[in-house]
C-alpha cells in the first residue's frame, strides 16, 4: 500500500516545526520581497505583542498574507504590504501565525537588524503619503500606456 501525502496548513507546519522557510507568492511586499525568487524564513509568534515594523504572516478570510504591521493598536494593528495602498485593519494577535525573521536573497541571508534593511524601513515606511503617491502614479501609468498600447496594436 502506497503512504498517504499529506497536506499540511501552514499552521500545522509552524506548530510542528517552530519556523518554516518559503518563496513568497504574489508582489505585495515589493521591493524588499521579489516574487518566487527570494526565499523568507517565518518563526511561530509566541505571545508576546508584535511591534511597529515587524513583516508578520497572517490568516485574513481564508487567505495567507505576509504584510508589515504599520501601527500598533490596544487591541490590534493596522497593516499593510510595503506595495500596497490599502491598510488592513482589525488584524488581532490571534490572526497572527508567523513573524518573518530574515529574507535570503542570492544566497545572502538579510535579517531584521540588518543597518540596510533598518534604513529601507525607514525610508520606505515611514513616508507612507509618498509611497501611496508613487504607487498609485505607477498603477495609473501603467493602465495609460496600456490603453495607448492597445489602440495602436488593435
Amino acid at each position: 500500500m502506497k503512504p498517504e501525502n499529506k497536506k499540511y496548513t501552514f499552521e500545522e507546519l509552524l506548530n510542528e516545526r517552530d519556523h518554516i522557510v518559503y518563496t513568497n507568492v504574489g508582489n505585495s511586499m515589493m521591493p524588499l520581497l521579489r516574487q518566487r525568487k527570494d526565499i523568507i524564513e517565518i518563526k511561530k509568534k509566541g505571545s508576546e505583542r508584535c511591534k511597529k515594523y515587524d513583516v508578520v504572516f497572517y490568516k485574513r478570510r481564508e487567505r495567507y498574507l505576509l504584510h508589515r504591521i504599520i501601527k500598533v493598536l490596544p487591541d490590534g494593528y493596522l497593516i499593510a504590504g510595503d506595495h500596497c495602498t490599502v491598510i488592513e485593519r482589525d488584524i488581532k494577535d490571534k490572526d497572527i501565525l508567523g513573524k518573518m525573521t530574515r529574507v535570503i536573497r542570492n544566497g545572502k541571508s538579510i535579517t531584521p537588524d540588518n543597518f540596510f534593511y533598518k534604513l529601507y524601513v525607514h525610508l520606505w515606511c515611514d513616508c507612507y503619503p509618498v509611497r501611496m503617491w508613487i504607487i498609485r502614479t505607477k498603477q495609473r501609468t501603467w493602465r495609460v500606456l496600456s490603453r495607448i498600447k492597445h489602440r495602436v496594436l488593435g
